[in-house]
């Protein structure tokens, strides 16, 4: 029999009967019926679902959640699935992203990356200076070695990540094969949108430190966003090799073997996050 039944839904991810009527009677999920005309859910539902549990798990009303879906929804192209766009809670902002923009649904209103907040500094705000590396002083930035560019990189990220992505840069060249930098630059590159490029800094992590499960992690994410499934997959197996612990790594691996047709590789990843997750 195909699919899940609501009382596995339930022990799966941990959403109430009551929760899962409300979603189908909302249009979110379409189940089929089973052979005694028991509801039957998909894996693509199983991935709202935990959407939304995550939007539960952040105490934001019901009623709320179902109205920013529903705007999501009508704000997604025909035919693109609210499973293909990451939902995720900033501050008390419902906050939608799909790999090229970050969004309000509830007020379709479009987030541009000034850091803090929405708005842009003023034109005459002062720029203030992160400390440099210790021992190190700002007359000698020439002769930073690989792992005071990265220690610098890293001050710099929470309110400069263009200069951050500079530093790691910097590290590189004298370091090409600093693992650290090259997964710190993959993942800004990432939050900014280039996910190839990201690929390859992961990559080039991983050749030097096989063993990173957060390069080969990253790497599966990264390979997703660039619908290179197949490959994704296989950096998930990794990751989950490398840190069987990881819940994130079992989660997309499950969903991406569900979507290649290895049904039994899936169930397995998905007992595993189950097993994970799991509260006492």
């Amino acid at each position: 029999m195909t699919g899940y039944s609501a009382k596995e839904i339930g022990r799966l991810i941990g959403v109430s009967a009551g929760e899962l009527r409300g979603y189908v009677r909302a249009g979110f999920l379409a189940p089929e019926r089973g052979s005694r005309g028991e509801l039957r859910f998909s894996f693509q539902d199983l991935v709202f679902l935990r959407t939304a549990r995550g939007l539960t798990e952040a105490r934001l009303p019901p009623r709320r959640i179902r109205r920013a879906l529903s705007q999501l929804r009508r704000q997604l192209p025909e035919g693109r699935a609210l499973t293909g766009v990451r939902i995720g809670v900033d501050g008390s902002r419902i906050v939608a992203e799909d790999g090229s923009r970050r969004w309000q649904p509830e007020s379709g209103q479009i987030l541009l990356d000034f850091g803090e907040g929405d708005a842009p500094p003023p034109a005459d705000a002062a720029r203030i200076r992160p400390r440099l590396p210790e021992a190190v002083p700002d007359s000698n930035e020439a002769r930073f070695s690989a792992d005071q560019w990265f220690e610098w990189g890293y001050e710099l990220e929470p309110d400069s990540p263009e200069d951050a992505r500079d530093a790691y840069g910097r590290a590189l060249q004298l370091d090409p094969a600093h693992a650290d930098a090259h997964v710190n630059l993959g993942r800004l590159l990432h939050e900014a949108g280039d996910a190839a490029s990201a690929a390859s800094h992961y990559e080039a992590a991983l050749a030097t430190m096989p063993d990173d499960a957060v390069a080969a992690f990253n790497l599966g994410v990264a390979l997703e966003d660039l619908r290179k499934l197949p490959e994704a997959l296989l950096a998930y197996q990794k990751a989950v090799r490398l840190d069987p612990d990881n819940a994130d790594a079992h989660f997309n691996a499950a969903s991406l073997a569900e979507r290649l047709g290895y049904s039994a590789e899936a169930l397995q990843h998905l007992r595993t996050y189950r097993k994970l997750t799991r509260t006492e």
